[in-house]
């Protein structure tokens, strides 16, 4: 076989190490790629907080536009939360019943379920809750307004968008998430309770003042608040992939669908960072 010959098997067929590397080499890409989108985004997102932040500080101030967001988060996510937060009530009944019921201590059922909605299920799930509805509803409707340049058109009509679109969505998000957690936590307890009492007889005073025996502001006002770090979340990742969208009718989707994962997912981050600054500041 002449060298000719050698040289084009060898380009046909190349040898187990070629293969390795151009193996390696095609994993290294895709790691490089991997970290590069993702720091990309992050970058992203700093600069169009920094502009969402400047332009809330400064007038004109859209009160118009916020009070509608507010309702728009506040009112109409309130029967979603309601019964997202009666759910969680009657399960945890039954299961804390169950559990307490094996180890003799029935009587710690009102403490139990208190501390369980107030401290954990409650707040999460009002965030999640939200971060589904409000968090596709905000990336919707802006990459549809990107995709049919009415973003632009209001920045052409001297109006900064950072201002009435992302600024007053965000802010709404922030208020409305520690009020919507309480309605959840009260839909919860109320619906533990009537679970409990259709078991065996338990009378409300007694759930309520068994229940928030011990209980202080400590336990209550810190899961709550923190609500509002889920609220500049789930408004932040929704406006910023929003507005940043592109590619059409495909564009708008992907949009709603990256609002929702990645608010959630950023989250169930901030809760566990959340939970153990709370252990600490107030133990």
């Amino acid at each position: 076989m002449s060298g000719r010959e050698n040289t084009a098997v060898a380009g046909i067929n190349p040898s187990h190490g070629e293969q390795r590397a151009g193996l390696f080499g095609s994993i290294a890409e895709s790691t490089l790629g991997v970290f590069e989108d993702f720091f990309d985004w992050f970058g992203n997102l700093g600069f169009f907080s920094w502009h969402v932040i400047k332009a809330a500080v400064t007038p004109p101030y859209e009160w118009r536009e916020l009070f509608r967001q507010l309702d728009e988060v506040g009112s109409k996510s309130l029967p979603l939360v309601a019964l997202a937060g009666a759910a969680i009530g009657v399960v945890l009944s039954l299961e804390a019943r169950y559990s307490l019921s094996r180890f003799g201590a029935k009587s710690m059922f009102p403490v139990t379920l208190v501390y369980s909605v107030i401290e954990v299920m409650g707040p999460i799930m009002t965030g999640l809750v939200v971060s589904g509805r409000v968090g596709a509803g905000i990336g919707a409707e802006l990459a549809s307004m990107k995709v049919t340049e009415q973003i632009d058109a209001i920045e052409a009509s001297a109006i900064n968008p950072f201002r009435l679109l992302a600024s007053t969505r965000i802010l709404a998000c922030i208020l409305m998430l520690p009020l919507l957690t309480v309605a959840t936590d009260a839909c919860a307890l109320l619906a533990g309770w009537l679970a409990q009492a259709m078991v065996e007889p338990l009378s409300f005073h007694q759930f309520i003042y068994t229940g928030f025996t011990g209980a202080t502001f400590h336990a209550f006002l810190p899961p709550t608040i923190k609500t509002a770090i889920y609220g500049l979340i789930i408004g932040l990742v929704a406006s910023f992939e929003g507005m940043r969208t592109r590619g059409g009718a495909e564009g708008v989707g992907r949009a709603a669908t990256k609002s929702v994962v990645l608010g959630s997912l950023f989250l169930i981050l901030a809760d566990v960072v959340l939970v153990k600054f709370i252990l600490v500041v107030f133990p």
